[in-house]
């Protein structure tokens, strides 16, 4: 791959919020996206992610229940889970990097899904304790962002991307 068709699907890439509801997403496609997530590097390489897969709407239902229901439309639910008894913690300060490390494999994900001409969207504003109840999570496992994966409503727009320019975001030997 070129660098112009990575840019230009970084730029496809957005954060979907009108899922067709009535087009599914086979378990080959979900398998595709969460295999480059298998690849994402992570802090020592001690890849400390799970994933739940959520097509049930009974489970989607009460995991949703006081959070974003939009995203009920999206025919897959990926729960993504920051293991930090597997993390690696820096020397320096115990900075726990499970944040960072599922960061890095989400973000393969979304890619992989535009590849795909899917669309997802990160969603952190949720309620934990739900997602835990209704996964049944052990308490080393935290839900740390969902991500509805799907296609995209046909009928709606790509919203258009407001970004600071880099000039804004980037300086040369000092702050």
């Amino acid at each position: 791959m070129s660098y112009p068709q990575f840019y230009e699907l970084v730029c496809k890439r957005y954060s979907c919020r009108d899922f067709d509801a009535q087009h599914p997403v086979d378990d080959a496609l979900v398998r595709a996206v969460v295999e480059t997530a298998q690849l994402a590097p992570s802090a020592c390489n001690r890849q400390p992610w799970r994933f739940v897969a959520v097509r049930n709407e009974a489970v989607r239902a009460r995991m949703l229940a006081k959070s974003r229901p939009a995203f009920m439309d999206a025919p897959v639910l990926l729960v993504c889970l920051g293991d930090h008894d597997e993390a690696w913690h820096r020397p320096s300060d115990n900075k726990d990097h499970t944040d960072v490390d599922i960061a890095i494999a989400v973000e393969h994900i979304c890619l992989a899904a535009s590849a795909l001409d899917m669309a997802t969207c990160w969603v952190c504003s949720f309620d934990v304790e739900a997602v835990r109840e209704a996964l049944e999570l052990p308490a080393h496992l935290e839900p740390v962002a969902l991500i509805p994966l799907g296609f995209a409503n046909p009928e709606s727009a790509q919203p258009a991307k407001i970004r600071k320019p880099v000039d804004d975001i980037l300086t040369w030997e000092t702050l």
